[in-house]
Parts: C-alpha cells; sequence; structure tokens
C-alpha cells in the first residue's frame, strides 16, 4: 500500500512484503481557500447480504485524501461476547494481512500471542518504503458482515511488550507504529495472495520479516510455517473465500466530500458477486504485477492498489512546489488527459483513460473533500502504480492465489 497524500500532510508509506515499492515527499501545506458552499457526497447502494462490507472514502483520523477505511470486528478466539469493533481500517488491495495498532485494541480483548514450534512468542517486521511496523502476530476470530475467519494470525502494531526492535527491522526507516504515523488503526490486507509472505518466510533466512524472541529484547529472525504467518483474511471464510471485489462510485473532477461504498466477499460464489463480461487480466504469481504501456514505456512492475491515494507513475508532468498544498505531487497547469494500455500475464489487455489535475489547487478550493479521482504523483521508472482513483466508478476485482474462480483460478485482478 502506499498513501502519500492528506490535504495537510504529504508522506509515503507502502508495504512491500510483495507488492511494489513506492515514493512520494513531505511538507506543510498552503493556507486552504474558504469551504466551497457545498461539498458533495458520491453513494453507491450498500446491499446489507452476509457477503458484503460496508466501506467508506473519508478524512478518517488525520485529514486524508483517498483512503479506503472500514471497521472490523475482533474477538478472542472462540468468544461471542469478548469482542470489539475498531473503525479507520484502510482497505488495501496491495497487500495481505490485518494489521492493527496495539494502541486500538482493548487491554481486555485478550488475544491469544501466535508461538513457534518451541512456544516461543512470533513477532513480525513489516516492512515499508519508508519505515517498518513491528508487534506480535496473535490469534483472533474476524467479523466481517456475515464472515467469520477463526483464529486468524494478524499483527498487532506497536505493542509495548515488544519494545527491542531488530536492528535489521529498524534499518528500514521510521517506525509506523502510531495512528500519528500510519494515519489510521490499522490495514485491512485483501491482495491476491493468501500469506503476507509465504514460502520465503518457510526458510531460516527469510526477507526478515519473522522474529521469535525469547524476551522483549531479545528477538531472532525465524522461519514460518504457512499457516503461522499473518494471513489474507478472506481465504480463511467458509464460503466467498476466493476473492473480493471493491465497488465504489464515480467522482467528479471537483472531488467529493466522502465516498461511500462496499466491499463483497467472493467472486462467482453468490449472485451479487457475478463476474460477468469484466476484463480478467492475470498477473504474476511470484509479485501480483502486471504489465502498463504508457508513452512509449513498458511498466512491467505494475499493479492495482486500493491503499494507494494516487496514480503513481514517473513522468514529465509539473510537480507542486513546496507552497502548495500537495507538494510533491503532480500539478498541471491544465488538467492532463491520458491512456494507458494495461496487460495481462494471461495475454490479455484493456486501455484504461485517466485526467490528472492540479491537486494543489483542488484541496485548497475544497479543503472538505477527501475523494479525488484525478491525483498522481512521482514513481519508480518500471512500475505504474493504480491506486485509489483507479477504483472509482468501477467493480474492481481481486482473485486469490490458486483459488477457482468462474474466470479461471487467481491470481488475477479484474474490472
Amino acid at each position: 500500500m502506499r498513501y502519500g497524500l492528506a490535504s495537510a500532510l504529504l508522506a509515503a508509506l507502502t508495504l512491500i512484503q510483495g507488492c511494489g515499492g513506492g515514493g512520494g515527499g513531505g511538507g506543510d501545506a498552503a493556507a486552504p481557500a474558504p469551504t466551497p458552499a457545498a461539498a458533495p457526497s458520491a453513494v453507491t447502494t450498500v446491499s446489507t447480504a452476509a457477503n458484503v462490507h460496508p466501506i467508506s472514502v473519508n478524512p478518517g483520523l488525520s485529514n486524508n485524501i483517498n483512503l479506503a477505511f472500514t471497521s472490523v470486528t475482533l474477538c478472542a478466539p472462540g468468544s461471542s461476547t469478548n469482542c470489539q469493533t475498531i473503525d479507520n481500517i484502510v482497505v488495501d488491495t496491495g497487500s495481505s494481512g490485518l494489521r492493527v495498532l496495539s494502541s486500538a485494541l482493548s487491554a481486555t480483548l485478550g488475544l491469544r500471542q501466535q508461538v513457534d514450534a518451541g512456544g516461543t512468542p512470533l513477532i513480525e517486521c513489516a516492512h515499508f518504503v519508508d519505515g517498518y511496523a513491528w508487534g506480535p502476530v496473535k490469534l483472533a476470530d474476524l467479523k466481517l458482515s456475515g464472515e467469520l475467519a477463526s483464529s486468524l494470525p494478524i499483527q498487532v502494531m506497536g505493542d509495548p511488550n515488544y519494545p527491542g526492535v531488530p536492528t535489521r527491522c529498524a534499518a528500514t526507516g521510521p517506525s509506523k507504529n502510531s495512528v500519528q504515523e500510519l494515519r489510521a488503526n490499522g490495514i485491512l490486507g485483501v491482495s491476491v495472495f493468501r500469506q503476507d509472505c509465504g514460502s520465503a518466510c518457510t526458510l531460516p533466512n527469510n526477507r526478515g520479516l519473522y522474529y521469535a524472541c525469547l524476551s522483549p529484547f531479545f528477538c531472532a529472525q525465524a522461519a514460518v510455517p504457512l499457516a503461522q504467518q499473518v494471513q489474507n483474511p478472506v481465504s480463511m471464510f467458509a464460503v466467498n473465500n476466493n476473492g473480493v471485489i471493491i465497488q465504489l462510485p464515480s467522482v467528479p473532477a471537483v472531488g467529493a466530500a466522502t465516498v461511500s461504498g462496499s466491499l463483497v466477499f467472493g467472486i462467482g460464489t453468490q449472485s451479487n458477486n457475478a463476474i460477468g463480461a469484466a476484463t480478467v487480466l492475470g498477473v504474476n504469481p511470484a509479485n501480483g504485477n502486471f504489465t502498463t504501456l504508457y508513452k512509449g514505456s513498458s511498466y512491467t512492475a505494475s499493479f492495482l492498489d486500493s491503499g494507494s491515494n494516487g496514480l503513481f507513475i514517473s513522468d514529465s508532468i509539473a510537480v507542486c512546489g513546496s507552497a502548495t498544498a500537495a507538494p510533491g505531487f503532480y500539478c498541471p497547469a491544465s488538467t492532463i488527459n491520458g491512456s494507458a494500455v494495461l496487460q495481462g500475464t494471461n495475454g490479455t489487455s484493456a486501455t484504461v483513460d485517466f485526467s490528472i489535475a492540479d491537486v494543489g489547487s483542488l484541496l485548497a478550493a475544497n479543503p472538505g473533500f477527501s475523494a479525488f479521482a484525478n491525483v498522481g504523483a512521482p514513481f519508480l521508472s518500471n512500475s505504474f502504480d493504480w491506486g485509489l482513483p483507479f477504483f472509482y466508478g468501477r467493480n474492481v476485482y481481486t482473485a486469490i492465489e490458486g483459488a477457482g474462480t468462474p474466470a479461471g483460478p487467481g491470481p488475477y485482478v479484474a474490472f
């Protein structure tokens, strides 16, 4: 995931376990213009079906832009009464697994610590482009509308019981273990992958994600079986477990105050999640990427990511200055209307039109708005990150690796 733009701050945050890299910048905002007379909201009808969960693009905890939030209900494993509902959780198709800040959890919830074969607590270092999230892996029952993932391994970020961060983890950058740094209470990762690391972390010399901690200050890198890693919760549902659909309405060029939509579980498992005539793009099973052709260049490490709050691509578009409301993002003199071709590993391709506007001016003129379909920023030379602006006005499907669907087995994305 990557979200770089808040209406008052720019900062980069990208989860890189297997979902691409990231970039961005930071700076204070210019004084905004007066609030417009009307602050429209975009709404799509949210079903009450058991496999449909509401999501909302709103300012959240930190005056965010283009972040889709939801609420999750966690229970102590096996309990129907010792439960807690936590809001302001980012919905992220660019990562796998549920991560919740320790500060958002009730002390009475009592989630069970995940341990290795020798009974040693397992702790994870989630790697971001500009930092890390450190915290134990615990077990919880997760409820999302009518769906249940029992004894789900999740990461509790910033747990004060484990203050000793290994050097390899801390070297990735500053901590993301607080609301001020994460700008949310957690992340609901629903990517194409079943685990947040996979087979690489079943080996002793893994990528520095999992550790066994004999004490709060003595942790050693550990090999962790797949079943004990942080899991994509959808893959652990009893039904509707082969993927998700994100449904968000279109957003006008000036933006919207808020947007309401749905996270639908399952692909082709119910009457409300048929894939129909959607374009299916196969993705690389190792990293979830496909290819984007844009302005004569081939971006082979491209991906769809609802946790990214803009369209991130390397281009010659003018960048917003430090005195604007969005320093480091694109601020063209006039709105740029572009087009790119998305190519899947299955040979399928689709042409997608998009726009990049002067986001500094949009933010200054609309300080109460949180949803914009035309936000862009520079990115790595080999990647095109199709962030949340891509999702507006579409049904976007994410099929889990190895799971059967009417369009064939995952991993794939479709729209």
